[in-house]
């Protein structure tokens, strides 16, 4: 029998999805699953996305350019300079989804057998699109003690070698919602122009940002932009998470140049999607204060019903829509499938992601769990019901003396 090709091995499965069948059993066993596991918003799309969908009319469903069509590329660089970023279409290669910015960026930047670093916990397919571009992921651990702060600079310089090339950061941070903070990006900044490395951003989570506080992006860092490397999709932003379109930006021409023969190989990203795409950046204000405020309340919700259960320490997030907590068991794999296979109260039970898919690190996360408050509040507080009783239950709980004490950030 042929075999399957080493790659393919190595290749990590997703955390976030390995424990659908089980899910999927549960259900046909009747019981109510709350997916607490998966950033799949239930916000409704925006209409003018929905409407630019039904209004289009062509005769051909034609090839697009490689880079994206130029139209939505100038509407991309309108909101991109709202934001302060100083970009021109040119600075923009639109992308079948953020996953495939972020492989064209490593595939452009990456020799096989160089080094990325990430703090960690990080979002799990990192490591897929690592393996898939022969590259070596060098994990950084932050702690949940300071709410996943970014780790030391020292700690970065111990890790660098010749094989080094770049760093990847998520902000606001999957899975852990920590938001960088603009100090904290100095100090990268230091270290990328220092030791001349790439700084990838993956900015899929820019608009989810809460309790006033501000998002701060390497492009908005002077000195750096031959360094930089945004990797950002719709995906979250606009709930459009089918449509598959992201894009890559930078003022590196040859990044550019180089990124695009890679788009080229592909040969185009989706016509509709871009039509969408355009018709998003219209967007009123109004439609991200509103979602703005609904997962401020979400995140309120799950927070405080974390942090009130005994044995539970949860941080409280800055941004994005996920939170990682600690609990007081002995094996967070083990206790997420535990949950679908054989818990249930009131014939409902709660779909997690374990926390150590996120970590590349050996036994990192082992008593955390990720958690995405994509649901409604009432939904949420069931969740949160289900699984305090669950943990009660559980076999595998341990005895921890006191709940961590630390102040939320």
């Amino acid at each position: 029998m042929p075999k399957i090709s080493l790659k393919g091995e190595q290749m990590p499965a997703s955390p976030i999805r390995k424990l659908t069948p089980f899910a999927d059993k549960a259900k046909l066993e009747g019981k109510k699953v709350y997916h607490l596991n998966i950033g799949q918003p239930d916000i409704e799309t925006p209409q003018g996305m929905l409407d630019a969908i039904h209004k289009s009319n062509f005769k051909v469903w034609a090839y697009t350019a490689s880079e994206g069509t130029l139209s939505y590329r100038q509407k991309l660089s309108e909101y991109y300079n709202k934001l302060g970023y100083n970009i021109t279409p040119q600075n923009i290669i639109v992308t079948t989804g953020g996953s495939e910015a972020i492989t064209i960026a490593m595939m452009t930047c990456l020799n096989p057998g160089d080094e990325v670093i990430i703090p960690e916990p990080f979002y799990a397919n990192y490591n897929g699109f690592a393996c898939q571009s022969d590259i070596v992921v060098k994990p950084i651990l932050s702690y949940i003690e300071n709410g996943f702060a970014l780790p030391a600079i020292a700690d970065f310089e111990k890790l660098i070698t010749e094989k080094t090339k770049a760093i990847i950061i998520c902000n606001p941070n999957n899975p852990t919602g920590y938001l960088y903070s603009k100090e904290e990006l100095e100090e990268l900044k230091k270290l990328c122009l220092k030791h001349d490395l790439y700084l990838f951003s993956d900015e899929a989570y820019r608009e989810f940002c809460y309790d006033g506080r501000e998002f701060v992006s390497p492009m908005h860092l002077e000195g750096l932009d031959e360094n930089v490397i945004v990797m950002d999709t719709v995906s979250k932003r606009y709930s459009a998470c089918g449509a598959r379109l992201g894009c890559l930006i930078t003022k590196n021409e040859a990044v550019l140049k180089t990124a695009l023969k890679f788009a080229q190989a592909r040969l185009s990203p989706g016509m509709l999607e871009q039509i969408a795409g355009e018709a998003a950046v219209d967007t009123p204000d109004s439609y991200f204060e509103a979602v703005n405020k609904e997962y401020t309340y979400r995140r309120d919700v799950l927070v405080n019903a974390l942090n009130k259960m005994e044995g539970v320490y949860c941080p409280n997030p800055g941004g994005a829509f996920y939170v990682v907590a600690r609990f007081p068991i002995d094996n967070a794999d083990k206790f997420c499938q535990w949950m679908l296979e054989e818990f249930s109260h009131d014939n409902q039970t709660v779909m997690m992601a374990p926390a150590t898919g996120f970590y590349s690190t050996n036994g990192a996360g082992s008593n955390e769990v990720r958690m995405a408050y994509v649901l409604n509040g009432n939904d949420l507080q069931n969740a949160m019901i289900c699984l305090e009783k669950a943990l009660v239950e559980y076999s595998g709980r341990t005895v921890e003396s006191d709940k961590l004490k630390v102040e939320s950030l």
